[in-house]
């Protein structure tokens, strides 16, 4: 960039602020200030306007302002908190040529976890789960200690047949469903028996669509919006397409009833399957309970469901409910004999769901994470009530939108809050383009926002409150 001079009396008329440089407009203006802190020239506690007034004074644009003023506060030269604007931060000593401010250490490892994707590990049912073991264990066949079934054993697929009709609102025998250890395994085995291309949801597990690509089969996105995925833009040479309904992964809310309709047409009319990952199906708050997809079109929908968010993801216990044209081929594909589950682990699940456990510790802890939804809304309307939370209906996560281009700041903001917290722009497919227009009903497109993806689910229960202070302060000033 050319070099370029600036300045504006902007903190008082003895103490202009000039901004001369070449480079980077944001790194000129950060070079500034620090500078300015270093001389004394700002001292401690003195309050810095507004980012708006300063980009407005300086002719910046405001982004530029606010992510300068971002990487500071992450750097430990300014601090920022709700209701007193952004500061420069109180030391020791004063600040002089002689005598400069280290940047603190960012550390060695986070302090506090709010990376969505597993469950509290001490919410583990334990006693619960015990019980169950023995009496499935005193129960159990002579053929359950042999080699598996790749199918999975009996038990497990009778007790998981009844209870997705009852919750879920599958249509399935138990002889269309195929046990796997998880949702990845699903999918491996699903990209080999269907082969690619694939489209997937502009926004999803970068995990997954990986594991798709290194078994040769390619994804392309579709746009997702408040209504979830932008169904129309799927063509006939979808071979599949990877949908998360019930509650869009990781922005929030549920597949629209009429694009519900219309995907099921889509795989009917061109042969297509609709890949139906049940992400946090179980776990709603602030609404009625959203069927599968699965029970529009059985022969057209693969559902995929594990117990990886509601006990454990250490169980390696998951399901595929399959068209019945499907059954043959993933079972050839996984193998002669089940080598990924434990049979007595099946067996367990299988008395637990039947016994009525399962359900009564979905309960327990859906009450448990909408309290903990419930924590971390109420600390962002009292410190950050400039920034607005989606996706908190259901799920085990949330999405705090942030200010455009301010993401990859705050992301490194909170590391040095020694925070573990990913970016919206960490689960963009890397083919998807930012939307050039506005959806229907005014709201920007989900493809449009810069975020954070907030796991709630993580922290024990004495760390949480910790852990939400962290978010705070790394987030940027209103």
């Amino acid at each position: 960039m050319d070099s370029w001079v600036n300045s504006a009396e902007v903190l008082g008329s003895d103490l202009p602020l000039e901004l001369a440089g070449t480079g980077n407009r944001r790194a000129v203006l950060m070079g500034a200030l620090r500078e300015a802190v270093r001389s004394g020239r700002l001292a401690p506690g003195t309050r810095l306007p507004p980012y708006r007034s300063l980009a407005a004074d300086l002719g910046l644009a405001r982004n530029t302002v606010a992510d300068a003023y971002a990487e500071l506060v992450a750097e430990g030269w300014l601090a920022a908190r709700q209701g007193s604007g952004t500061r420069v931060a109180e030391r020791a000593a004063p600040v002089t040529p002689a005598h400069r401010p280290r940047t603190p250490e960012r550390p060695s490892r986070p302090v506090h976890d709010l990376v969505q994707g597993q469950p509290d590990p001490s919410a583990f049912p334990r006693t619960a789960w015990l019980a169950s073991a023995r009496r499935a264990l005193a129960a159990a066949p002579d053929d359950a200690f042999g080699p598996g079934d790749p199918h999975g054993r009996p038990e497990l697929r009778r007790a998981l047949a009844g209870y997705l009709a009852r919750v879920r609102g599958v249509r399935a025998s138990p002889e269309r469903i195929v046990l796997c250890s998880g949702a990845a395994h699903g999918l491996r085995l699903l990209a080999e028996v269907v082969g690619g291309p694939w489209a997937a949801e502009a926004y999803g597990l970068p995990f997954h669509r990986g594991l798709l690509a290194s078994h040769g089969v390619g994804t392309r996105p579709v746009g997702v919006d408040g209504d979830g995925a932008r169904v129309g833009e799927l063509t006939r040479r979808d071979r599949a397409v990877l949908l998360t309904p019930a509650h869009q992964f990781p922005t929030g809310g549920p597949l629209h009833p009429e694009r519900r309709a219309a995907v099921a047409d889509w795989a009917r009319s061109t042969g297509g399957l609709v890949v139906e990952d049940d992400y946090d199906g179980e776990f709603r708050y602030d609404r009625q309970p959203v069927g599968a997809v699965q029970g529009l079109d059985p022969e057209h929908v693969v559902l995929l469901g594990s117990v990886s968010k509601s006990l454990s993801p250490a169980l390696r216990l998951g399901w595929m409910v399959l068209p019945e044209r499907l059954v043959a081929p993933v079972v050839a594909a996984k193998g002669e004999r089940e080598q990924f589950s434990s049979a007595t682990d099946q067996l367990t699940l299988a008395d637990f769901v039947d016994s009525g456990a399962y359900d009564r510790h979905v309960r327990r802890m859906r009450q448990r994470h909408r309290r903990r939804r419930d924590q971390l809304v109420a600390a962002l309307e009292r410190r950050a009530p400039h920034v607005r939370v989606t996706g908190i209906a259901a799920g085990l996560h949330a999405v705090v939108e942030l200010p455009p281009g301010t993401e990859r700041s705050v992301v490194r903001a909170a590391a040095w809050q020694g925070l573990a917290v990913e970016g919206l722009a960490d689960y963009r497919h890397p083919g998807a383009e930012r939307a050039k227009g506005e959806p229907a009903g005014g709201e920007r497109a989900a493809d449009e926002r810069d975020g954070l993806v907030v796991g709630y689910a993580t922290p024990a229960e004495h760390a949480y409150p910790e852990a939400l202070e962290a978010l705070c302060r790394a987030l940027p000033p209103g």
